[in-house]
């Protein structure tokens, strides 16, 4: 790997503060933008910018043409060549524009990023995802174990999944006072729910399945119960660790701070999707 280059990494700083600042986007935004921008680097061995030729644009493309995706081991699909490529003609579009860039940089240059139409066709197209029908879903909760709170918790995640059409990162950022189970709704509120775009909207619970529309009620009514949590507490607690007699790290219980969204795909959601496809 080689070593990042400084006058490289100042100029991302600059970048990095237009993009926060100026254009106000979202810190995953910036962050994969960043990632994008040091894909372009490693395969010019991170020449400084204001060496740029539009032949590396050219070459950048052939290359990610072939590269894999690190989880699945096959190509990297149009649509994430197509943001990549994206990123990087808005990068150098804006370095085109800077003092000491003028010289070297065309606006035009950054054009050399783009992909054929035919693959931003391909790129932009909609595809059903095939997804669980509502029946096995419903044979996974009934599946589910409950003895302690954990999997409790776990199926409750499905359970609501299923009663609001919720993503998961707005899932994982429920807190109790948002939810009202006997009017039957939760109330997205974007000063604490990651909401897409940060929109602030109510959700109807939606009487898809009785069973769902159960779990959801049982959990809320047993949260809420606890007297140690309020309504600011969030409706996923994580997992508390500690060590157990056997001086062994293992789950507790549940903790006082909600689920982050990377680890809400690794517990209920993902346990009754692999239940859902084993029936």
């Amino acid at each position: 790997m080689t070593k990042p280059n400084a006058k490289n990494e100042r100029i991302k700083r600059e970048y990095v503060l237009y993009l926060e600042e100026a254009m106000r986007r979202d810190p995953s935004t910036v962050d994969r933008v960043l990632k994008s921008i040091d894909r372009f680097e490693e395969s010019t061995r991170r020449r400084d910018f204001r060496s740029f030729h539009r032949r590396q644009a050219v070459a950048f493309k052939q290359r990610l043409a072939e590269a894999l995706n690190a989880r699945t081991g096959e190509r990297l699909s149009k649509a994430t060549v197509h943001s990549i490529l994206r990123d990087l003609h808005a990068f150098f579009f804006w370095l085109a524009h800077l003092q000491g860039f003028k010289s070297h940089i065309a606006y035009s240059d950054a054009d050399y990023f783009n992909l054929s139409d035919k693959d931003v066709a391909i790129a932009n197209a909609r595809r059903e995802k095939r997804v669980p029908t509502l029946a096995q879903v419903e044979l996974a909760l009934a599946a589910m174990p409950v003895e302690t709170a954990l999997e409790r918790r776990n199926r409750a995640v499905v359970a609501y999944a299923v009663v609001t059409g919720a993503r998961v990162a707005a899932l994982a950022s429920f807190r109790l006072g948002d939810v009202n189970i006997d009017e039957g709704f939760v109330d997205q509120d974007a000063r604490h729910v990651r909401t897409k775009f940060s929109k602030t909207f109510r959700t109807t619970l939606m009487p898809v399945s009785d069973l769902s529309m159960s779990i959801a009620r049982d959990w809320y009514v047993e949260m809420s119960a606890d007297l140690t949590r309020g309504p600011a507490d969030p409706l996923f607690p994580a997992t508390e660790m500690g060590l157990t007699a056997e001086s062994v790290f293992a789950p507790r219980g549940l903790g006082r701070e909600p689920l982050r969204a990377a680890q809400f795909r690794l517990e209920g959601p993902n346990y009754a999707q692999a239940l859902c496809k084993s029936l």
